[in-house]
């Protein structure tokens, strides 16, 4: 009898390219056996168009794309992880031998557009909520092959928790939630739940109770502040959907009866089933936000990547397919994130207000070798926020 596994990738698969199409590990053979493989290219990753409604993108998987990149021989320029960027705007150039890193085609895009696609989500979802506290928890709709991935990627769009108890260990955020159903409903009385969870975890994180297990929200998040008084920070709503009726109307009556009993300080959250209109119909009764699936399981964003300059006798030669514009690029930004796309060799216009646009694209990897440090996740949500304010967006 077989004996079941878990189907994922090692390590040394992805580093060797052996995680890839079959369509990439043949053209190498083919380039191999054509004499060709000394042949350099310019390979840029870019996205053309963003799903429907998306005006920008948050660029997200790069240290990712670094550590499959690292020790190749190849030199790598990229924008920063965090930047906000629009379509046909180049995110990474890759340049060097076209038989070193083809392969890895596969690997790269798939990380860079899984991190960004649940990056942008998080922010848009933030964007949404008003800048109000989101709390990420959509692992359960992922294979938990990729779950640290998720939580850094939502974290870098601006997420204020994350839920995954390997995260300190993996990208150094600690986690934070509250507690399911199921914990409820082992105990069969909300009351003892509550308290069991408190004395065991309580100085771990903030209480917040689960109040709508077994009776009206209402009732429940009444019964949770006589409870546990100052000591509850909040309540969490999580109402199936078929039981909902109007949740804008559930949080404004809770909100009402802790105030009129002078819980004005037990703050209201609500998850389950969230995505940015519903949010934003919320956003100005609730005090934060749990989502999980709608960012787990985001519109793509659909970073393709395009041979665009080929080296011939010692010059680079604008070449790429039809539809997607030859010669490498780069980027450079003015305040307000206005943007300017040039040449490789070409100097940008002044900014609007006579300023000197900011450069954008920047080596990060000199023929295998790492040559910039790399911020910590921290900063790098900073970035994503601060762009986001700058965009006047939070």
């Amino acid at each position: 009898m077989r004996e079941p596994r878990l189907y994922v990738a090692t390590l040394n698969e992805i580093l060797s390219g052996e995680i890839t199409d079959i369509y990439f590990d043949r053209t190498k053979r083919v380039i191999e056996k054509s004499g060709l493989s000394d042949i350099k290219v310019r390979m840029e990753a870019h996205v053309y168009s963003l799903p429907e409604d998306y005006e920008w993108a948050i660029y997200a998987g790069l240290e990712e794309a670094l550590a499959v990149l690292k020790g190749k021989p190849v030199d790598v320029y990229s924008l920063p992880e965090g930047t906000i960027f629009k379509a046909k705007e180049p995110l990474m150039m890759i340049e060097g031998r076209y038989i070193d890193f083809g392969v890895f085609e596969t690997a790269l895009l798939g990380i860079l557009r899984f991190a960004s696609s649940i990056a942008t989500k998080t922010a848009r979802i933030k964007v949404a909520a008003g800048g109000k506290t989101i709390l990420y928890f959509g692992l359960r709709a992922l294979h938990p092959a990729v779950a640290p991935a998720a939580d850094r990627a939502a974290y870098i769009g601006g997420a204020d928790s994350i839920s995954g108890l390997f995260s300190d260990k993996y990208i150094g955020v600690k986690p934070s939630g509250t507690m399911p159903h199921a914990l409820i409903i082992v105990f069969g009385n909300q009351v003892k739940a509550w308290k069991a969870f408190y004395e065991v975890v309580g100085n771990e994180t903030p209480l917040v109770t689960l109040v709508d297990t077994f009776c009206d929200e209402r009732e429940e998040a009444l019964l949770a502040a006589k409870t546990f008084g100052e000591k509850l920070f909040g309540v969490r709503l999580d109402t199936p959907s078929s039981r909902r009726g109007k949740m804008k109307e559930i949080v404004e009556e809770v909100r009402w009866t802790l105030n009129l009993h002078g819980y004005k300080n037990v703050k209201i959250i609500v998850s389950g089933g969230l995505n940015e209109k519903k949010i934003a119909e919320l956003r100005d009764v609730a005090d934060g936000f749990g989502v999980g699936t709608s960012i787990s399981v985001a519109p793509s964003i659909d970073i393709s990547m395009d041979i665009v300059e080929i080296e011939k006798n010692g010059e680079w030669v604008p070449l790429t397919k039809r539809g997607k514009l030859p010669g490498a690029k780069k980027v450079y930004r003015c305040k307000d994130l206005h943007d300017y796309v040039t040449y490789w060799n070409e100097e940008p216009p002044m900014c609007p207000d006579g300023s000197k646009p900011k450069p954008l694209m920047t080596k990060f990897i000199e023929n295998g070798t790492l040559i910039k440090k790399l911020p910590s996740i921290e900063d790098i949500r900073s970035y994503v926020v601060n762009q986001l304010r700058e965009l006047k967006l939070l």
